[in-house]
């Protein structure tokens, strides 16, 4: 997909991001490396909102099962990419310049949530 003028602000994005990170139990925003990232309480991060390697557009870089990346980045590869440095750990970078389904953003973050989250906190989601 194209680049939008209308892409929303890295403010709004972050805004947006947070809502959907820190509804997840357990949840802490933090700096990793100058950026926003989300993380389970004594973990490591599971989500981080940085600028996309090659034109500075953001993009949220997430944790990915064994496979996801390499099935996201074939079927999608103007909306998903592999990332510098965490790239070769299964993580996916998500264009965010685009038109965004934020239930989409939701799922993709519950999913990396769930690879880092303790079963007591997986426990406690399914049973909102």
């Amino acid at each position: 997909m194209p680049h939008s003028s209308r892409a929303p602000s890295e403010d709004a994005l972050l805004a947006r991001l947070r809502e959907v990170c820190l509804a997840l139990p357990g949840v802490e925003e933090r700096l990793n490396h100058g950026m926003p990232a989300f993380g389970v309480v004594g973990r490591a991060a599971f989500a981080n909102l940085h600028d996309h390697p090659r034109d500075g557009r953001p993009a949220l870089w997430f944790k990915g099962a064994p496979g996801v990346q390499a099935e996201l980045v074939e079927q999608e590869p103007d909306r998903f990419f592999v990332p510098p440095y965490v790239g070769p750990r299964g993580w996916v970078g998500m264009r965010l310049d685009v038109d965004l389904d934020w239930d989409e953003v939701a799922g993709v973050a519950e999913e990396a949530w769930r690879l880092t989250a303790p079963v007591r906190l997986v426990r406690e989601l399914e049973g909102r």
